[in-house]
């Protein structure tokens, strides 16, 4: 599926959600946007909600090139596009959207394949088996993203019968060998090569004094605060850590070329901006 080209005259895009105070989307598309020229390129933030949803794009005007989408909104969104790709509609969520010079929306996720990049730049492209932390929306897209570079088994480690099934169903559509486990044995999901907590705040601090021995890889979504319990336990035990800076800068740089037309190149200016961000709050 072919995406539309972005206006060249548009120079507006911003982050739509609720609750959106939160977000790092402005710090790091503006610096994207500093570290290409794009000075007349301007990217906001909106509390939005799925209510308010169709009244906002419908006063959305011609100078408007994208927006990014966080919750409540990415499978609200999905009615109100013209299209979206394959990878948004595996997992029925889309966080990018890009508006045609002919006001088309077409509907992406870069969260999946920045998941991956993200791995990739910490030397991970290929793992056996896996372990899920968790059961929500970013748990389904790490599934898909794990559809790609996990030949064996994922056990996702979840809080009630009706998340593992839902977890069970992702799999099968993704094309994954999910197993599911009771929350309350996540410890032993710490063995995995790789393990991907989805979690909220909080939910994996006691896991902390679980960390194996010889830790593999832990990718923890989360990145404010930063480090969390478990992370700075798994880095201290000498496994690598991704953190959610690294998600969340890998998706945005995708959104940016999707959005502009141009790769931002580097990733240095838009981390290092996100990192200045998280300290100062």
């Amino acid at each position: 599926m072919s995406v539309p080209a972005p206006a060249v005259a548009a120079c507006r895009a911003a982050v739509l959600g609720s609750p959106i105070a939160h977000s790092l989307s402005p710090v790091l598309h503006r610096a994207a946007y500093a570290a290409l020229g794009l000075d007349d390129w301007s990217y906001g933030r909106h509390e939005i909600t799925e209510e308010t949803l169709p009244a906002f794009l419908a006063g959305l005007g011609p100078a408007w090139a994208g927006l990014s989408l966080t919750m409540p909104l990415k499978r609200a969104i999905i009615p109100l596009l013209d299209t979206i790709s394959d990878t948004a509609a595996s997992v029925e969520a889309v966080n990018t959207v890009v508006i045609a010079p002919d006001g088309r929306r077409f509907g992406d996720n870069t969260d999946i394949p920045g998941m991956i990049a993200a791995l990739a730049e910490r030397g991970v492209d290929k793992v056996s088996s896996a372990a899920v932390l968790g059961a929500g929306a970013t748990a389904s897209s790490a599934l898909a993203a794990l559809s790609r570079i996990c030949s064996g088994p994922v056990t996702a480690y979840v809080r009630s019968d009706a998340r593992a099934a839902e977890m069970r169903e992702w799999g099968a559509r993704l094309g994954v060998d999910v197993h599911t486990a009771d929350w309350a044995d996540a410890a032993r999901g710490l063995s995995a090569p790789l393990v991907i907590a989805t979690t909220p705040a909080g939910a994996t601090d006691a896991l902390a004094a679980a960390v194996p021995e010889r830790p593999g890889t832990l990718f923890d979504v989360l990145y404010d605060p930063w480090p969390t319990p478990l992370a700075a336990a798994w880095s201290g035990g000498g496994g690598a850590v991704v953190g959610g800076l690294d998600l969340l800068v890998h998706q945005a740089v995708l959104q940016v070329e999707l959005m502009t037309g141009r790769a931002p190149g580097p990733l240095d200016a838009m981390r290092r901006a996100g990192e200045r961000a998280i300290t100062a709050r």
